[in-house]
C-alpha cells in the first residue's frame, strides 16, 4: 500500500493525523465524516451515510473527480479535496470551489441547535499549492438563508484587509461582525487540529487547537459570537478572486490551469451539552 509519507513530495517526517477516538468514542455523535478505510472516492459519488453527493462540486463533476483518499496503516483516510479551471458552482464564475458537507446536515437538523462541538484537522497539499494571492474558505458554517457564515476558517490574502502573511490560518467569527478569533502559521507537512465548541443557545464560541499528535488545548475563551440562523457546515476550498468589483461571485480574476487542494482529516461533530469535549487525538 501506498504510504502517506510517499504520496507528498517532501516527505512528511513530522505528518501526524489527527483520528479523534474513532475507536472508542467519549461524547455522543451528532455526525461522522471519518472516512473507513474500506470507501472509494467513488462510493461519495452516490447517496452515502458520510456526505453530500451533489454539494458542492462544478457543474458536470463529481465528487471522485475532486477527491483523494490518503492511505494510512490504521484508522479513517485523510481526504484531498481540489479545485480545477471546472470547478465553477451554480454559474459563480469567479469562485473555484469544491466542498464537502455532511450528509445529515440539511440546515435545519440538530447540528446547529444546542451545544455542539465541531472537530477537524487540515494539512496542506503539498502536490497542489494554493495561490496565495487569492482568498480561500476552507471550513464554514453557512446560514440557513445564506445571509452570512457563522464562522469561516480562512487563508491567504483576504479580501479588503491588509494581511501580513498570506501563510496563516485565520479563523473569524460571524463575518457580519468581522471578528478574528484565532490564527496560527499553516506549516507545511503537518496536520492543523480544530475543535470548535459551538452554544447555539447562547451563541458563543470556543475555540481548541493542536497540531500533529498533541492533545488540544483551549486557545481563546468563550467569545460571544452569533451563531445562529442554522444552516450548513462546509469542509473543502473555496477560492475567491482578485481585482473583484460588486458581485465577487460573478466578477474578479481568475488564472487558468489550476490545480490546487487541501488535504482534511478528523472531521466530525459531537454533543457537548452535557459538556463533553474530546481533546485526544
Amino acid at each position: 500500500m501506498l504510504s502517506i509519507r510517499s504520496f507528498f513530495n517532501p516527505p512528511l517526517v513530522f505528518l501526524a493525523l489527527l483520528l479523534p477516538l474513532a475507536a472508542g468514542q467519549l461524547c455522543q455523535l451528532q455526525f461522522d465524516g471519518r472516512i473507513p478505510d474500506d470507501l472509494a472516492t467513488t462510493d461519495l459519488d452516490v447517496p452515502n451515510d458520510i456526505f453530500s453527493e451533489t454539494f458542492v462540486i462544478g457543474q458536470g463533476l463529481s465528487f471522485s473527480q475532486a477527491l483523494r483518499l490518503l492511505p494510512v496503516d490504521t484508522g479513517s483516510l485523510p481526504v484531498a479535496v481540489s479545485i480545477s479551471d471546472q470547478s465553477i458552482f451554480q454559474n459563480q464564475v469567479a469562485f473555484r470551489r469544491a466542498e464537502l458537507i455532511p450528509a445529515s446536515n440539511d440546515g435545519t437538523d440538530a447540528s446547529t441547535q444546542g451545544v455542539k462541538t465541531l472537530h477537524f484537522s487540515v494539512l496542506k497539499d503539498n502536490d497542489r499549492p494554493l495561490n496565495l494571492s487569492h482568498e480561500y474558505q476552507l471550513v464554514f458554517l453557512e446560514s440557513q438563508d445564506f445571509s452570512t457564515n457563522q464562522f469561516v476558517l480562512k487563508t491567504g490574502t483576504i479580501l479588503g484587509q491588509d494581511t501580513a502573511d498570506p501563510d496563516t490560518l485565520q479563523l473569524f467569527g460571524n463575518v457580519n461582525q468581522g471578528e478574528l478569533l484565532f490564527s496560527t502559521p499553516f506549516t507545511a507537512n503537518v496536520f492543523h487540529n480544530f475543535a470548535l465548541n459551538l452554544d447555539f443557545d447562547q451563541l458563543t464560541t470556543q475555540v481548541f487547537f493542536s497540531t500533529g499528535e498533541d492533545a488540544l488545548v483551549s486557545v481563546t475563551d468563550v467569545i460571544q459570537n452569533d451563531v445562529s440562523g442554522q444552516g450548513q457546515f462546509h469542509f473543502g476550498v473555496l477560492k475567491k478572486p482578485v481585482d473583484g468589483v460588486g458581485d465577487i461571485t460573478q466578477n474578479g480574476f481568475q488564472p487558468d490551469g489550476i490545480e490546487e487542494g487541501l488535504v482534511f482529516g478528523g472531521i466530525f461533530q459531537e454533543d457537548s451539552a452535557d459538556g463533553c469535549v474530546s481533546l485526544s487525538p
